[in-house]
């Protein structure tokens, strides 16, 4: 068998959506304190009011505020008040009580750590269980390579002011036990291991796909991860290409 190749690195950087600005919903009077949410409420009762406010939630859930529109339009006024009350609570929820991008870059890379987690943990143990000595040293490699990206990715964690990801997915945890139950059927098949570790890589870069996907990384973070995801796609088409080899 040849020396399996190691891939290089490569990135891109994609373009990171403008941040909509915020708005305010709450109506203050002149006095400067903040009107009882009640009266707030009644200023939702005319239908360019109501208009107004669901042009403001995000355009997730603006779809679903025109259709509370039409029917909000039919209720009576104490109805309306107290619906209205409800309503103004929600948009301030979804206006002002989401996360600080920080936080969702955080959120974001402690969800594909998890995965890069499992990558480690995935090819280390496949270069125990491989005999064959080239194949053994490739995954010592690609285990190598992993705690390299892990050990980058906590790094802009840390920077973001959050603790390093350590943990693993479940379902990572179950499929190295898999692995341990194929090599005890199979006496360490090399053809299984590496089918195995065909599954386990295309669960990383479907991670970093998502992670790029949400649109919350950006700058030198954004890069590392993209770069990061070439090099996994990289490491797939090499591990398919050892696959049909055998």
């Amino acid at each position: 068998m040849n020396q399996p190749s190691q891939p290089t690195p490569a990135g891109g950087l994609s373009p990171k959506p403008a941040a909509p600005k915020p708005v305010s919903t709450a109506s203050t009077p002149e006095n400067g304190t903040q009107s009882p949410l009640s009266d707030q409420a009644k200023d939702l009762l005319s239908k360019d009011s109501l208009n107004d406010l669901i042009n403001q939630l995000p355009p997730a859930v603006k779809d679903a505020g025109t259709k509370v529109a039409a029917g909000f339009n039919k209720l009576s006024t104490t109805e309306k008040v107290v619906g209205g009350a409800l309503l103004l609570l929600g948009v301030r929820y979804l206006t002002r009580g989401g996360k600080s991008h920080k936080e969702k870059q955080a959120d974001t890379l402690h969800e594909l750590l998890l995965f890069v987690n499992d990558r480690v943990e995935g090819y280390k143990k496949a270069s125990t269980e491989s005999q064959d000595a080239q194949m053994r040293g490739y995954y010592q490699q690609l285990t190598s390579q992993s705690r390299q990206f892990a050990n980058e990715l906590n790094g802009h964690l840390n920077r973001l002011g959050d603790e390093r990801e350590t943990g693993t997915t479940l379902k990572g945890k179950l499929y190295r036990r898999l692995m341990e139950a194929t090599a005890t059927v199979t006496g360490h098949d090399e053809k299984a291991i590496l089918a195995t570790n065909v599954h386990g890589e295309q669960w990383a870069v479907a991670a970093y796909e998502d992670a790029l996907e949400q649109n919350t990384l950006q700058g030198a973070l954004r890069q590392a991860v993209a770069r990061q995801h070439d090099q996994s796609e990289k490491t797939l088409k090499e591990l398919k290409r050892l696959v049909e080899r055998q």
